[in-house]
C-alpha cells in the first residue's frame, strides 16, 4: 500500500515523460494537493477531436483498492507503451486519461489496514465527498414535471445555482466541502466525455441516477435517465469483463444480491439514496458520463491481495477505456472553418443533449443504432444529419458547417422571388 506521500506518480512520469504530465486539480482542507496525472501521446493540451476520460478513486480515503489500481495502471500503461504493445499505444495515443489516486488526501492519510469501516471515510471536515455535490436533479425534475424541459429550461449542463454554491442540496443542507469544490471546478475545466470513479464496500458497477424522486408517490419516485441502456451498456462492459463482478453466488457484501447476477445496477435501487451523488451531477451538469466501480468487499485488504485486484481488474478497465470510441464523433465549424464552442448536440428521442468544446468538437456516446442528431448554435441555423452507429469500433464522425440566420433568411428571400 502507498502512502499519500508514496504514490510513485513522479517516478512514472519520470521513465514516461513523453505521454505524461502530473499536476494538482486542488487542495485539501489540510493543504494536500489532490494530485492528477494525464497519459496521453500529447499530455500537456487537449487535441481536437480527441475525447477526455477520467478515472478517480479514493473519494473515501479508508478505500485501498482503486488507489491501488490507478497506481498499476500508470505503470502498466507507461511499460507497455514504451515495450509497442499495440492495443496500449492506439489507447494512449486515442484519448487524454486523467488518473486521480486520491480525491481525498486527508482521509487517505488515516486509513489503514488496521482502521474501522469509516475512519479516513471522511475529509478532514467530516465530509462524505461523493454526497456531497449539489442537488440538480430536483431542479430538473421539478421543471419537467412542470412542461419546462427542453424548451423553457434545458436538459443538459443544469447551471447550480447561486444559494447551492454556499449552501449544498436542499435534501441535507450540508455546504460544499473544499474537496468537492475542487472536483466541480475541475469537471469544468476539461471536455470530459466518460469517467469512473472506484469505490469499495461492494462488487459491483452502480449507474445515474442515484437518487429517488422524492415528491413522487412510492411506485414513481424510481427514475430512469434517457441515456439508461447506454449507461447500462457502460456497465456490463466493465462487470462482464472484471473475472468475478457477475458471479451472483455469493450474493453482496451485506447478504443479498442486489444486482442479480449481471453485476451492474441503478444506484437508487440497491441504496434508496436521499443525497445527490457525484454521477447524477456530472451527468446533469456536463457531459460527463460517469459510473461508480465497487471493487469488493474489504476496503483495505492486505497488500498480497493487491496482485489478484490487479488481475481481476486489469482487462475491464481497459475494455471501459474503449468504450469511449462508442458512439459519434465530430467538430461543429462556421461556413469560415471556425470552431463554433457551446453548440448544442441533440439526438432525436434522448432527452439529454451535449455541447461542444470551445475547440467546437464533441463526442456523443451512443449504442449501435440509426440516429437523426442536430447541431444547434446561437446565431446559427440548426442542422440535422441522419448517422448509423454500428458494432464496429470506432466512433462514426460527423461533419457539422453552420451557416448564420441571416444569411439563410436572405437565401428564402431570394429563393422566393425566384418561384414568383
Amino acid at each position: 500500500h502507498h502512502s499519500y506521500s508514496d504514490m510513485l506518480m513522479k517516478s512514472v512520469h519520470d521513465e514516461c515523460p513523453n505521454i505524461t504530465n502530473i499536476y494538482s486539480l486542488g487542495r485539501s482542507s489540510n493543504g494536500l494537493d489532490i494530485i492528477a496525472m494525464i497519459i496521453s501521446g500529447n499530455p500537456t493540451e487537449h487535441e481536437v477531436g480527441e475525447p477526455e476520460v477520467r478515472f478517480t478513486a479514493g473519494l473515501h480515503g479508508n478505500e485501498a483498492v482503486g488507489r491501488e489500481l490507478l497506481l498499476l495502471l500508470m505503470q502498466f500503461l507507461c511499460k507497455e507503451y514504451k515495450d509497442r504493445n499495440p492495443r496500449v499505444q492506439r489507447l494512449v495515443e486515442g484519448i487524454r486519461l486523467h488518473l486521480v489516486p486520491s480525491l481525498n488526501p486527508d482521509g487517505q492519510e488515516k486509513g489503514s489496514e488496521l482502521s474501522g469501516w469509516t475512519t479516513g471515510h471522511f475529509t478532514d471536515d467530516g465530509f462524505d465527498i461523493f454526497e456531497n455535490f449539489p442537488d440538480l436533479n430536483t431542479i430538473l425534475w421539478d421543471a419537467e414535471d412542470k412542461g419546462l424541459v427542453p424548451k423553457l429550461m434545458p436538459n443538459h449542463h443544469i447551471p447550480i445555482p447561486e444559494n447551492m454554491e454556499a449552501n449544498n442540496s436542499v435534501r441535507n443542507h450540508l455546504n460544499i466541502a473544499v474537496e468537492t469544490r475542487a472536483i466541480i471546478s475541475w469537471m469544468r475545466n476539461y471536455p470530459f466525455v466518460l469517467g469512473a470513479n472506484f469505490q469499495g464496500g461492494e462488487s459491483i458497477v452502480a449507474y445515474p441516477y442515484d437518487s429517488l424522486r422524492m415528491n413522487k408517490p412510492a411506485e414513481s419516485q424510481r427514475a430512469h435517465s434517457p441515456d439508461e441502456s447506454l449507461f447500462r451498456w457502460l456497465a456490463v462492459s466493465y462487470a462482464s469483463t472484471h473475472l468475478t463482478m457477475t458471479h451472483n453466488y455469493h450474493g453482496s457484501c451485506h447478504g443479498d444480491t442486489a444486482a442479480g447476477g449481471y453485476g451492474i445496477v441503478n444506484r437508487w435501487s440497491v441504496y434508496a439514496l436521499l443525497f445527490v451523488g457525484m454521477n447524477d451531477f456530472s451527468y446533469l451538469h456536463t457531459n460527463c458520463f460517469e459510473l461508480s466501480i465497487f471493487l469488493g468487499c474489504d476496503k483495505f485488504p492486505h497488500e498480497t491481495e493487491l496482485t489478484r485486484e490487479w488481475e481481476k481488474n486489469r482487462e475491464a478497465m481497459l475494455i471501459f477505456l474503449e468504450q469511449v470510441h462508442r458512439g459519434i464523433r465530430g467538430i461543429v465549424k462556421d461556413e469560415q472553418g471556425n470552431p463554433i464552442g457551446n453548440a448544442t448536440i441533440s439526438v432525436e428521442g434522448v432527452n439529454h443533449d451535449v455541447t461542444t468544446a470551445p475547440s467546437g468538437d464533441y463526442w456523443r456516446l451512443l449504442n449501435p443504432g440509426e440516429y437523426r442528431v442536430t447541431a444547434r448554435a446561437e446565431g446559427f441555423s440548426p442542422k440535422t444529419q441522419l448517422c448509423v452507429v454500428g458494432y464496429q469500433p470506432g466512433a462514426t464522425a460527423l461533419k457539422s458547417r453552420e451557416k448564420k440566420q441571416e444569411e439563410r433568411e436572405k437565401n428564402k428571400r431570394l429563393h422566393r422571388g425566384v418561384q414568383r
